[in-house]
């Protein structure tokens, strides 16, 4: 591994050009952290050429792995002007609304072309938020946006529209040491009552309407960097149909029995990164979703701490397909899962390529799990046969998936499982290098083409591994 030398806030490193219409103070990590991928997708281009490679599978995977590697989005350039909330009558009390405030600075950014609103120290009540292109909402040390818990600033028709949100923009960023918070304990009592009544009735969605907390929708060039979010309605950060996405250093933390409260959800959008965040929250901690046929592509999650929360998931809905991802260097401790690929025959679609690796997880539910069966009450009993149906553009596709340096200890339900259809068989997945510490084994069921090489599981009852005689081609390395 090739160490790097720390570079200082606000030292630019040498040879970096930074523009001049951008705001270099808020950028130190993210530069220093595009040198780090670039630097390693450099030396990992010199390793070997593809000559040297006999196997072409081989060289196919490496391949794979390298433009995983190359994540590195471009990042907003923010022009110089600076706009301060004060100077538009906002009252930093926790009293005082200052929805208008918002409105009217805004509107000042974007008739200036540009800039960075700061959000001095103070906590600002306030109704929803719309942001504009070129746009840097900075907030500072003890700023607090804090948004109203009246339902009625954010009533959409028969739902709610988001807190923040900005549609069809370029050059978007939320940054500074302060904080959003979404009043969301205004909205989980009835949520958790509509869970409670919509999982009883065994219905599609749990999700009862609510507002989410930050939302971009098919923009360009989009940066979170530093804040802190925390009380949100349901999803914490969703981001769709975009390009060029970092978050960097953001902290999520909501209760664990918060309902539906997802840390960040990158759907459909293609070249991102999210590094160093530490995300506590009720629900996915993250969950990568392909909605839609543009699906999902080139994503990194690097140094990521993970806590109460489901993991860091893909799905369920992978319809439009996920290709490209890996997830590497993160902790999980006191998560449900782990590693997560979640989908089933309604919303399912082509995940490949995807990379887990370097992943230390202290007290999770299960290390591992794969599963063309979603929500877990449809999960067929171990060693039941179930019908073949159909193949069709919802079909969960599970391939050339790699599991590999992994160590889990303290798990509490189960090692995991690798369980794709009978129409369609988990294909390619590669564990490698696995420690697992558990009450009971790894499942694998439906799967053609799984490869096993130096897992150690160890279990308090029956059997390590738990392999159905559905599993073809099974290849198993001391």
């Amino acid at each position: 591994m090739v160490q790097f030398a720390p570079i200082a806030d606000g030292q630019t490193p040498p040879d970096v050009l930074v523009s001049s219409h951008m705001t270099t103070s808020s950028y130190p990590r993210l530069v220093l952290a595009t040198i780090v991928l670039l630097s390693a997708t450099a030396l990992m281009g010199a390793k070997a050429s593809p000559a040297q490679s006999s196997a072409t599978t081989a060289k196919n995977a490496d391949a794979s792995a390298d433009r995983n590697e190359e994540v590195t989005p471009a990042l907003p350039v923010i022009p110089d002007h600076q706009f301060s909330l004060a100077d538009y009558k906002a009252k930093g009390d926790g009293k005082t609304m200052n929805t208008e405030a918002f409105k009217n600075a805004i509107a000042a950014v974007n008739a200036a072309g540009g800039g960075t609103l700061d959000v001095p120290a103070g906590t600002y009540l306030t109704g929803a938020i719309d942001f504009c292109s070129s746009m840097n909402l900075h907030l500072e040390a003890n700023a607090t946006i804090l948004f109203s818990p009246n339902f009625d600033e954010y009533k959409s028709g028969a739902s709610y529209r988001p807190l923040i949100q900005g549609n069809n923009l370029h050059d978007v960023m939320i940054s500074g040491n302060g904080t959003i918070n979404g009043s969301g304990e205004a909205w989980w009592p009835s949520a958790i009552e509509f869970k409670i009544q919509a999982n009883a009735a065994k219905a599609r969605s749990n999700t009862s309407p609510r507002p989410k907390m930050v939302v971009f929708n098919t923009c360009q060039r989009v940066l979170l960097q530093d804040i802190t979010l925390t009380h949100a309605p349901v999803f914490n950060v969703y981001i769709s149909a975009s390009d060029d996405v970092t978050a960097d250093h953001v902290t999520i933390i909501n209760p664990a029995n918060s309902p539906n409260t997802d840390g960040i959800d990158p759907a459909v959008c293609h070249h991102v990164l999210i590094s160093h965040c530490n995300i506590d929250t009720g629900d996915d901690c993250i969950a990568i979703k392909s909605g839609n046929d543009r699906g999902l592509e080139d994503v990194l999650i690097t140094d990521c701490t993970f806590g109460h929360g489901h993991g860091c998931s893909f799905g369920s809905e992978t319809n439009g397909g996920d290709h490209h991802v890996t997830i590497r260097n993160c902790t999980f401790e006191n998560t449900d899962i782990g590693v997560r690929l979640k989908s089933d025959r309604t919303r399912g679609g082509q995940v490949s390529d995807i990379v887990y690796e370097n992943l230390t997880m202290k007290n999770v539910g299960q290390a591992i799990v794969i599963t063309s069966y979603y929500p877990d009450r449809d999960i067929p009993a171990i060693g039941a046969h179930v019908a073949a149906q159909p193949v069709g553009n919802k079909t969960p596709q599970w391939s050339n998936i790699t599991i590999r340096n992994i160590v889990a200890t303290g798990c509490t339900k189960n090692a995991g499982m690798i369980l794709g259809l009978p129409e369609s068989l988990a294909t390619n997945i590669t564990l490698s290098n696995i420690t697992i510490d558990a009450p009971s084994g790894l499942r694998i069921g439906y799967a053609k083409d799984v490869t096993l090489d130096k897992v150690s599981i160890k279990v308090a009852k029956g059997n390590p591994l738990i392999i159905e005689d559905t599993v073809t081609g099974l290849k198993q390395k001391p």
